[in-house]
C-alpha cells in the first residue's frame, strides 16, 4: 500500500511540475509587469489546478492510509487540517506553516469556482501566483520527510 500511494504521490508531483512549467513564462513576466484580463484568467485557472493537484495529494494519503476521507460540506478545509497532524498510521504530511500557506490556495480555490473571471483582481492573486514554485518546493520537502518516515503508528 505504502509504494502504490508513492507512486501515485510521484505522479501528480510529476503533474504539478509540468503545469508550473508550461506556464513559466507568464508566471515569470508577472513578477514585473501585471497580467492583462486574458492573462489573468489563466492564472487564476494555473492556481485552480495547482490546488486541485496537492489536494489529489492529499486525497490519495487519506483514503490509502489513513482509510478514509472527510465527509461534510467543508471537507476540503478538513483534508488540509487532516494532513497537518499525525494520524494512526502515519506522521504528519506538512508543517502548519505549509498549511496556512495552503489555505490560502484553497481559500482561491473556492472563490474562483463561484466567480465570474472578470471579478478577478491582481492584488489578490499576484502572492499565491509569485509563490507557486516556492510552495510546491516546500510541499515537496514535506513529502520527502513524510515518505522518508514512512509508515509508521503514532499511537503508543
Amino acid at each position: 500500500m505504502w509504494d502504490k500511494v508513492q507512486k501515485v504521490v510521484a505522479l501528480e508531483r510529476q503533474k504539478l511540475h509540468q503545469l508550473l512549467s508550461s506556464y513559466r513564462s507568464l508566471l515569470e513576466k508577472c513578477v514585473d509587469t501585471p497580467p492583462n484580463d486574458l492573462e489573468l484568467t489563466a492564472l487564476a485557472a494555473v492556481l485552480h489546478s495547482f490546488y486541485n493537484g496537492i489536494e489529489n495529494i492529499f486525497k490519495r494519503i487519506a483514503q490509502d492510509v489513513d482509510g478514509q476521507l472527510p465527509r461534510g460540506e467543508f471537507w476540503h478545509r478538513q483534508l488540509l487540517d487532516l494532513m497537518k497532524v499525525a494520524g494512526p498510521a502515519r506522521p504528519a504530511v506538512i508543517s502548519e506553516s505549509l498549511a496556512t500557506r495552503l489555505d490560502d490556495y484553497l481559500t482561491f480555490r473556492h472563490l474562483f469556482r463561484r466567480a465570474y473571471t472578470f471579478s478577478l483582481r491582481w492584488d489578490g492573486m499576484k502572492d499565491l501566483v509569485l509563490e507557486c514554485e516556492q510552495t510546491l518546493k516546500l510541499l515537496e520537502d514535506g513529502l520527502d520527510r513524510f515518505f522518508a518516515t514512512g509508515p509508521e503508528t503514532t499511537r503508543p
